[in-house]
């Protein structure tokens, strides 16, 4: 990581001072460009004004279609609301099956990936920056993915050997184990995909070079990692915010999913992408919601391999939240940071934009 300057880079042929005022915007006019663009080009904070404000647009443009879908069906809506009953189809998703849910939000990835790729288009730099490159990036997956199995399963046997888990009942059987394990796979394959590049994406590396400046005041030949360290709190607390929605979730569980984020961002850092992470975030969640049958962030799936209870003290045995809410689990995470630290670390994306 030493190698890699948080300078910007300075490339191609030297003109004559007239030919560069023409053709430099920045020798124009100084204190505008010096306003909207830095050393690696749009300031940060201008790039994520930009990007929240197409997540507005796009949020309300959906929320103005369903405002005029209810106009437009005023008995279905009135009915609706003396009933009390929503009409068929229209339930909500937070009451539809865990599944189903995870398989309607893996449909934001696509849509992420495109919103990067037009800021990576606004700011002329590589759609790979954001996470999605990197070197070996299958190796990567599955290591991680091996990863988090393991650790997940170490995890359920420390609870089971500790009388704090209990294995009731066997709940498939024959082809419908295979069956379901190859769906839900996918499904927490979509749940990686998705909450490492949203959280941990284009956001973590705008972030990243807008604290490159308070990077420089406290250590310059370290600005790249401290920036890296200050967005990783952001992100990371970002990360928490969101699960709170999850129902049955408690203290101790949030708190976790806190430095889990950390977790994934030591992943980023070591391996110059996101492909550790979502390899192991698959599995992590595979092992729990499928193989093992534990509630995961308070959530069942249906179409799980064993029926479970929890028993004790939440503390230990995580409860409603499952094992991520156990005590238990912390050690657990910083094993997978140990085994992080003798990863072979690989480059980080470059901040600067392309000459």
């Amino acid at each position: 990581m030493d190698s890699i300057s948080a300078q910007p880079s300075v490339t191609g042929p030297r003109q004559p001072a007239a030919l560069q005022a023409e053709s430099d915007p920045s020798l124009r006019f100084p204190i505008l460009c010096g306003i909207f663009i830095g050393p690696f080009g749009i300031r940060a904070g201008w790039s994520l004004l930009i990007y929240f404000a197409i997540i507005a647009a796009i949020l309300g443009s959906i929320h103005a279609v369903r405002l005029h879908t209810q106009a437009t069906h005023p008995h279905a809506s009135a009915a609706m609301q003396v009933s009390g009953t929503p009409e068929p189809g229209a339930k909500s998703l937070a009451n539809a099956p865990m599944l189903i849910r995870i398989f309607l939000e893996d449909m934001i990835f696509p849509l992420f990936v495109l919103l990067s790729w037009l800021m990576a288009a606004i700011e002329h730099r590589k759609l790979s920056a954001f996470g999605l490159g990197g070197v070996h990036s299958f190796k990567r997956f599955l290591i991680g993915a091996v990863w988090g199995f393991l650790t997940m399963s170490l995890l359920i046997v420390v609870l089971h050997s500790l009388h704090l888990l209990s294995f009731d009942a066997r709940l498939l059987h024959g082809r419908a184990i295979f069956g379901w394990g190859i769906i839900q796979l996918l499904a927490f394959l979509g749940v990686g995909l998705v909450e490492e590049y949203v959280f941990r994406g284009y956001l973590q590396f705008t972030l990243t070079r807008g604290f490159v400046g308070l990077g420089n005041l406290i250590s310059r030949p370290r600005a790249r990692a401290v920036a890296f360290c200050f967005a990783s709190f952001v992100t990371s607390a970002l990360f928490l915010l969101a699960h709170t929605f999850n129902s049955g979730e408690n203290k101790l569980g949030l708190f976790q999913v806190f430095v889990a984020g950390i977790v994934f961002l030591a992943a980023l850092w070591r391996t110059g992408s996101l492909w550790w992470g979502i390899g192991f975030h698959m599995t992590w969640d595979w092992a729990q919601s499928f193989l093992y049958g534990v509630p995961d962030s308070g959530g069942i799936v249906q179409g799980r391999l064993f029926a479970t209870r929890a028993f004790g003290n939440p503390l230990f045995s995580g409860g409603t939240a499952g094992p991520e809410g156990s005590v238990f689990c912390i050690p657990v995470l910083l094993l997978v940071l140990v085994v992080l630290f003798f990863t072979h670390p690989s480059p980080q994306a470059l901040l600067e934009t392309r000459s």
